[in-house]
């Protein structure tokens, strides 16, 4: 599966488009690690503790994205989009939203049967 933030995929044609694809996270942001986070932002610095959970969340959302993108027979997802929200009361939820369209692509030139860029 080729993933891109481009509309196209270098070197490919696309096919078929078979639609926008999702994949969201959502996570709470416990009061201990708040309280770190809070300590941080006092001091200055890099938070490990939120970039730990922001990543988590990203890989989640980019998790489910690629599901749903296999589930309807894509070889590629172009013009991913992740988007960061947060949510709840006080802020305490993050949401990560990745979106993009699926995509069949066409078959390499001279990849025959057999041959391995035949493959998608």
């Amino acid at each position: 599966m080729i993933f891109t933030t481009t509309a196209t995929v270098e070197g490919r044609e696309i096919d078929r488009y078979l639609g926008i694809v999702f994949g969201d996270a959502v996570l709470g942001v416990n009061v201990f690690k708040d309280l770190l986070g809070g300590l941080r932002d006092l001091v200055g610095g890099r938070s490990g503790t939120y970039e730990r959970e922001l990543g988590a969340a990203r890989d989640a959302a980019l998790s489910n994205l690629t599901e749903q993108a296999r589930a309807a027979g894509a070889d590629a997802v172009v013009g991913i989009d992740i988007d960061y929200e947060v949510l709840g009361s006080n802020n305490g939820m993050l949401m990560v939203s990745a979106s993009g369209t699926a995509v069949v692509l066409k078959p390499l030139a001279g990849a025959g049967v057999g041959s391995p860029w035949a493959q998608r």
